[in-house]
């Protein structure tokens, strides 16, 4: 259970405890951190632990309970493996799952997959490591979702949900986050409008999808697809190439903050101006949206109540219930690249 070098005859908890004069399983919990003890007592304990050079063995204490006091954040990477964690949505994401995990006592163990089977969230889930699992993401690991959720109770995934899934998820209505910024461009007179984004990933079809519905809507035809990768220098480049090749269109849909980002600056680069040329909307309404210039007219995904929704249904299978999937309403955000 511990590690000491035995100065004064302390060798373990129930040594601490009697020093101390508190059980020994208030010591448990002061030397793992558990806010369950008072500050005053923590400190008192882990002042003693120091004083007689005595270390809880923490490897020791999870076999025993059988839990790790850690929960695993995973961004399966199947579809794009250009894809950094530095992504500003994934930065975003992981800042606010972090504040809430750890707001609850626990670790993370955070893991960029880059799967080579169907094995990879078995590894995971079966370490022994976490207590649980929060998937940012489910890229093209549907099939490996669905069947590790079915006998895995404690994971929770970010993203579209689609019909009898068989996993708890939390993510936005991206149909309708397609539509609403097609309908504003449509709206504006905008025509030939692009949709930018590689329709893979389901989240990014489903955005498609909302943009084709749009144009249906309106009878008037789409301007196309440009299968922009989720990352800037990659989608950069596809822009300057597309643009080598065809006629400026009126507007462009783009799947992430990212992708339009890199639109513009493909534009702005061609020699056309933004929005009085090509109007732009994004998708996620990140930090990036409103300090860039053109500030970014976007489709705001709630990522901080997503992410409160993600940790409270974790940890509320932790505890044995279950959770149904929950569909976040988008919003459209106004600003200088699509007024």
């Amino acid at each position: 259970m511990a590690s000491s070098e035995k100065r004064d005859g302390v060798s373990s908890i129930s040594d601490i405890a009697r020093l101390a004069g508190v059980s020994a399983s208030t010591v448990s919990r002061a030397l793992a951190g558990s806010k369950m003890i008072s500050l005053e007592t923590r400190t008192r304990i882990n002042e003693l632990a120091r004083e007689h050079g005595f270390q809880l063995n923490q490897m020791a204490r999870n076999l025993r309970l059988k839990r790790t006091n850690a929960i695993g954040i995973v961004f399966p990477l199947g579809h794009d493996i250009s894809q950094l964690v530095s992504d500003p949505f994934f930065v975003t994401m992981l800042g606010h799952v972090a504040d809430g995990v750890t707001a609850r006592g626990y670790d993370l163990l955070l893991t960029r997959i880059v799967p080579g089977d169907d094995g990879w969230l078995d590894v995971l889930v079966n370490s022994g490591r976490v207590d649980g699992v929060i998937v940012i993401g489910r890229s093209n690991q549907d099939a490996v979702l669905r069947r590790v959720a079915s006998g895995y109770r404690p994971i929770v995934v970010w993203g579209e949900q689609t019909a009898d899934q068989g996993y708890c998820s939390v993510g936005t209505d991206d149909v309708a986050g397609g539509a609403i910024a097609t309908r504003h461009l449509l709206a504006g007179g905008r025509r030939g409008i692009l949709y930018a984004g590689h329709s893979e990933l389901p989240e990014i079809h489903a955005r498609y999808e909302g943009f084709l519905a749009a144009h249906r809507e309106a009878g008037i035809e789409p301007g196309g697809m440009v299968l922009a990768p989720l990352h800037s220098e990659g989608a950069y480049q596809l822009f300057v190439e597309h643009l080598a090749d065809h006629p400026a269109p009126g507007g462009i849909v783009a799947a992430s903050d990212l992708i339009a980002v890199a639109a513009i600056r493909a534009l702005v680069g061609h020699g056309l101006s933004v929005p009085g040329q090509v109007a732009v909307v994004g998708y996620g309404d990140g930090p990036l949206a409103s300090q860039v210039a053109p500030s970014l007219s976007t489709v705001r995904q709630n990522l901080r109540e997503g992410a409160e929704q993600l940790v409270d249904r974790l940890f509320r299978r932790l505890g044995g219930e279950s959770c149904d999937p929950i569909v976040m309403t988008p919003e459209l955000i106004l600003r200088a690249s699509a007024p």
